[in-house]
């Protein structure tokens, strides 16, 4: 992985180098505040992970339940890994489906056209009828259980403070770029709850399941 050194950062007796781009704990972290080269590095990981087990995804052997529990439990955990602090544009969806779907297709394999008798690929909504859980955008979308840990923290810890605290200064006059928490309100509108608030909301964890089943219950046609 390449990096450029663009500043040093001196506190007491220590000096911190300062990077475009580094990699923590598996997470790749930009200075752009941006989760695109992340999700391009998971994707990358899942394709090895993929082409490792590929040809048991195509084995007649195997059933196409058990197909799916590997692809679930062996290829899915490592593209989705620190998914729970993506923050998803409608370009980064549509890369992590179109990846799911070339899955799906090794799993169901290619479908007889009861016209033309000719092999043809399944359509995205063949898939999306054939494949029964939720699909890898909606698992994305489970961030929302963990929302409901860091909500119900004491104010004392780093991470509540982080997700209420409000920096200095003020945002570009631009579009400003979507906060982990406006992907939380986006996912409440989507089982039409956007109106409420959030946190307050987490703090009864019984209605908090309810939302995040509803959530995960959804499916793309």
């Amino acid at each position: 992985m390449e990096v450029f050194f663009i500043a040093k950062v001196w506190t007491d007796n220590s000096t911190f180098e300062r990077l475009e781009e580094f990699k923590y704990l598996g997470t790749t972290l930009t200075n752009q505040i941006s989760i695109t080269e992340e999700i391009k590095s998971r994707l990358r990981s899942g394709n090895a992970c993929y082409h490792s087990v590929q040809n048991l995804l195509s084995s007649k052997m195997l059933s196409k339940n058990l197909k799916i529990k590997i692809y679930r439990t062996i290829i899915l955990p490592v593209v989705l890994y620190g998914c729970e602090a993506w923050l998803l544009t409608l370009w980064e969806e549509r890369k992590l489906r179109l990846f799911e779907n070339m899955v799906l297709r090794r799993i169901f394999r290619p479908r007889r056209d009861e016209v033309t008798g000719e092999c043809r690929r399944l359509h995205n909504e063949e898939l999306n009828d054939l494949y029964s859980s939720p699909d890898i955008v909606w698992v994305i979308k489970s961030r929302m259980r963990w929302a409901v840990h860091v909500a119900c923290m004491g104010e004392e810890r780093g991470v509540y403070r982080v997700l209420v605290g409000k920096p200095e200064g003020k945002r570009p006059l631009e579009k400003p770029r979507h906060r982990w928490v406006d992907n939380i309100r986006m996912d409440l509108q989507e089982v039409g709850c956007g109106y409420m608030d959030w946190n307050g909301q987490a703090q009864d964890r019984d209605k908090w399941r309810t939302l995040v089943s509803a959530v995960m219950n959804l499916r793309i046609p």
